[in-house]
């Protein structure tokens, strides 16, 4: 048995004869198995792939298809004998082959094992021979097969650069001249192709030839994208110049450091910043790169495509890298004042939502605050009135960072996060709808329904195996955690040790994806801080607490730990109001209590202004992550505080 989905979905006996897997959904279902690498894909992941709104009956159609394949793959299979192919596994199902069966991992092994040793070039050679045209060419009209057709065509064309340099180093250039031109032609941006069809030509002992294709490509990136060529480029001309009868090209140039265009660029950007970890901070700054040479281009439009083509989804309120925000900012800003309020409805609403996006509210002035809402709402409004989905939804993830205003939104972020998680369902956006999903989490734990954000917690984590989004279950870590502690203040509930160990565990987590500072940074002590607060106890004092952004907030608090009174006095009057963020009830809380301890009843009575209309949540909550107990805990004592109660 062999199964091909390089090109139309197939399969084939070991006789070559193909086997007959039934309709469209039969191909798919199996096509997205072969995509998950032999690993289980849960149920509702293959009803959520198959169907943009599944029928009623969707995991009964689910079994006929798979019960349909069984028979067709194994024909032969005793009655009441488990299948050995196409298995169930826990809540799903996964594809068992060897991976020499499937033309696919045939591809990405030999392309592995080509990057290692050139004694592979055979196989490589068959592997790219295997392809019959787009991956998973008659699976249309689904995200998942787009983003594999994506990823697989990336590694097609490295692969067939590797190959080329390989064959190059055996002295076989002359052969590769007409190949290595069309593929030139066909992807002009990729820096590496130029380099390697001069390198063809010199052997074929055309050296002006050469010189001229590097120049054609010293040319095209000066005049496209305002760049000069790559040191390899530069080496090979200096090269071919000097009369160099050899041109060797180190091995890192494939794997790495490949020079694309803007648009490529911005897409390749986009798919890596959904891998979290370090591939997020790589996307960011091909993304900013890709913007600038954008821009030099002076071609607008295609400028306000490439900013807002980075459509990942934001969640939290404090940027990671501040300074590159404000650059993305300042493109889409010149870009939408060269459009001009007459330019193209959707890339106004792409570049209007790119300003709300990446407008972090945590960051800002008050004149950028206001700005940055004015940009949510227009975008919103374009997006609504173009009636496209995955505009909208871009635009309200815009929204919700921008409605953190005052103390007590959660129930209004709730109704946007239902609003995106409904629109990214139905028409087909997985990333969103996990934004959805946590968005939801998010207001459900500030407003203390610890069921309800469960539920979105596990769903988040569902769609995330389809996704490939390794973040999530970090976040939903740390909302497990916020719940233990919530628990630990209740009769007959977890110990506060056992709370404390379920955040060091979700610390642990988030501190392996060094890629989020923004989210990092001093939460692990603000969450330590809201434990104690919780149980009564002072705050803690361990030197090595990273308090992060929080500091002036939690310090009046350790040095009353402290015992140190006045001290703390003099940090409380310091104590500026919050930023407008996802902790800004937690801080206002945090100065509540310590107005409270000292008697401080003018700064108490600020506090409880600000804290009144978020009496019905939980400090901290908001963030999904950490608690400090009940809003309304820290507002009577406010009041008290400063007589008004």
């Amino acid at each position: 048995m062999r199964i091909d989905v390089l090109g139309a979905v197939r399969a084939l006996r070991d006789d070559g004869t193909p086997v007959d897997l039934g309709g469209p959904r039969h191909r798919e279902v199996l096509a997205r198995l072969v995509a998950a690498g032999a690993r289980m894909v849960p149920t509702d992941t293959l009803v959520d792939d198959l169907w943009a709104e599944p029928p009623v009956r969707a995991v009964g159609a689910l079994r006929t298809f798979v019960a349909a394949l069984r028979r067709a793959l194994e024909p032969d299979r005793p009655p009441r004998t488990p299948p050995r192919v196409l298995v169930t596994e826990g809540p799903g199902y996964a594809l068992r082959l060897p991976r020499e069966t499937v033309d696919v991992h045939r591809f990405e092994d030999a392309l592995a094992r080509a990057r290692r040793t050139p004694d592979a070039l055979t196989d490589l050679d068959a592997a790219l021979a295997d392809w019959r045209g787009p991956a998973y060419a008659d699976v249309t009209g689904s995200a998942w097969a787009q983003r594999e057709r994506t990823r697989l065509e990336e590694l097609r064309l490295e692969g067939t650069e590797l190959r080329a340099r390989l064959l190059l180093d055996t002295g076989a250039g002359a052969q590769l001249v007409a190949e290595l031109g069309t593929h030139v032609t066909e992807h002009p941006w990729r820096e590496p192709a130029w380099g390697l069809l001069a390198r063809a030509l010199h052997q074929a002992g055309r050296q002006a030839d050469a010189l001229a294709t590097l120049r054609r490509a010293r040319t095209m990136l000066a005049d496209q994208l305002g760049l000069d060529p790559g040191a390899e480029l530069r080496r090979l001309e200096a090269d071919i110049l000097s009369g160099a009868t050899t041109l060797q090209t180190p091995r890192t140039v494939w794997t790495a450091g490949v020079r694309l265009g803007p648009r490529t660029t911005v897409e390749l950007a986009r798919t890596l910043a959904l891998a979290g970890g370090d591939a997020l901070v790589h996307s960011r700054r091909d993304r900013l790169a890709a913007v600038r040479a954008a821009e030099r281009t002076g071609d607008m439009a295609l400028t306000a495509r490439v900013i807002g083509a980075y459509d990942v989804p934001a969640l939290w309120s404090r940027a990671d890298d501040p300074e590159q925000c404000r650059a993305v900012v300042a493109a889409a800003e010149r870009t939408l004042t060269a459009l001009g309020t007459d330019g193209p409805a959707e890339l106004r609403a792409r570049l209007l939502a790119t300003v709300a996006v990446e407008s972090r509210s945590a960051d800002l002035s008050a004149g950028g605050q206001k700005r940055a809402g004015q940009a949510a709402r227009e975008a919103e409004a374009l997006a609504r009135e173009l009636g496209d989905p995955a505009l909208l939804v871009l635009a309200l993830n815009g929204v919700f960072l921008q409605s953190f205003t005052r103390p007590g939104l959660a129930a209004a972020r709730d109704g946007i996060g239902a609003e995106i998680l409904d629109l990214a369902t139905r028409h087909e956006l997985p990333s969103f709808a996990v934004l959805g999903r946590l968005i939801r989490l998010q207001s459900a734990s500030a407003l203390g329904d610890l069921d309800a954000a469960a539920a979105h917690a596990e769903a988040a984590e569902q769609l995330a195996v389809h996704t490939e989004a390794p973040l999530v279950p970090v976040l939903t870590g740390w909302y497990r955690a916020r719940a233990t502690a919530a628990r630990s203040a209740e009769p007959g509930g977890p110990t506060a040790a056992t709370a404390a160990a379920h955040y060091r565990a979700a610390e642990s987590a988030l501190a392996e994806t060094a890629a989020m500072p923004g989210l990092h940074r001093g939460l692990f002590a603000l969450a330590l801080l809201g434990l104690r607060l919780l149980h009564d106890r002072p705050a803690p004092t361990d030197p090595a607490l990273d308090w992060g952004p929080y500091r002036p907030w939690a310090h009046p608090l350790v040095l009353l730990a402290q015992n140190r009174a006045e001290e703390a006095r003099t940090a409380l009057a310091m104590t500026p109001e919050p930023p407008l963020d996802h902790m800004q009830e937690a801080l206002w809380c945090l100065t509540a209590h310590a107005a409270a301890r000292l008697g401080e009843r003018p700064i108490a009575a600020r506090a409880a202004t600000a804290l009144r209309p978020a009496r019905t949540e939980h400090a901290g909550g908001t963030s999904g992550m950490l608690t400090l107990g009940p809003v309304a805990r820290y507002l009577a004592d406010a009041e008290a505080c400063a007589g008004e109660r």
